[in-house]
């Protein structure tokens, strides 16, 4: 049976391998498919997924593997890996830097480890249950900031945060700053402290694999929209530990189907 330690090392790595043939076709004019739920994928997505899961494979060939594009490799039940290889693929196409590689680890349905690569910023964020986080090899942490008034409110999509919840216009009056740094870059800046808040209105579950173990060891919160803490919830986000309840509760107030 193998440490988390030893997953740990393994789901960093394969970041890693993946992100870098990633990089091999950013910026570059790469050719753009449709697929069937109107979303867009390259080449560089499938080719970093297949080294993720050749990597994986390597040391734990019975373990079941889930990717966005290639999908489920079943195997062994109790370890179930989730791979995004590139999250933010709309980012990606249009040569901006704020997309990453997302790979989580599930251990008898319990997310336990996770890693984030951005690529175009070498920064690496993974954590493991008990581990602490680490971001490029020193310990992450959420910030500190108590009141929302200072609090800087992230999103992927402000339409479609405002069609999902009243609540994230009520947010954006009372927090100090609003941006769409959004995609995995945006919990990657709440769990290294340089943003208190995170929205996602819609999610899959590659899209958030790591989040659980990496939020959670940096001492803050992922969780659905209504508080529930699962990578498996039809939304998602972030916050650090002091404004999590203030959040859920304005959240709360009225909420609709996207």
């Amino acid at each position: 049976m193998p440490s988390l330690r030893e997953l740990l090392d393994v789901a960093t790595e394969a970041a890693y391998l993946g992100g870098r043939r990633t990089l091999a076709y950013f910026g570059a004019d790469v050719q753009v498919e449709t697929k069937g739920d109107s979303t867009p994928v390259t080449r560089a997505d499938r080719e970093a997924e297949t080294i993720i899961r050749d990597y994986i494979g390597r040391y734990f060939p019975s373990h079941t593997i889930i990717g966005e594009e290639h999908g489920e490799q079943k195997g062994d039940a109790d370890y179930r890996w989730i791979i995004d290889p590139i999250d933010g693929t709309k980012t990606f196409i249009h040569g901006v830097p704020f997309y990453g590689v997302l790979i989580g680890l599930e251990i008898k349905g319990e997310p336990s480890v996770g890693a984030v690569y951005l690529p175009a910023f070498d920064e690496m964020l993974a954590a493991a249950n008990g581990l602490g986080c680490s971001w490029n090899g020193r310990p992450a942490h959420v910030s500190k900031v108590d009141n929302l008034a200072e609090a800087t409110l992230l999103t992927t999509s402000v339409t479609s945060a405002m069609k999902r919840s009243d609540g994230y216009e009520q947010l954006v009056a009372k927090t100090k700053l609003q941006r769409t740094w959004g995609d995995c870059y945006g919990y990657v800046l709440v769990a290294t402290g340089r943003a208190e808040i995170m929205l996602d209105p819609a999610m899959n579950p590659w899209d958030c694999a790591p989040m659980l173990p990496i939020l959670r060891e940096a001492g803050g919160h992922f969780t659905t929209w209504a508080g529930e803490a699962t990578i498996w919830g039809a939304d998602g986000m972030a916050t650090n530990a002091a404004l999590h309840q203030e959040v859920l509760a304005i959240l709360a107030t009225e909420q609709r189907k996207i």
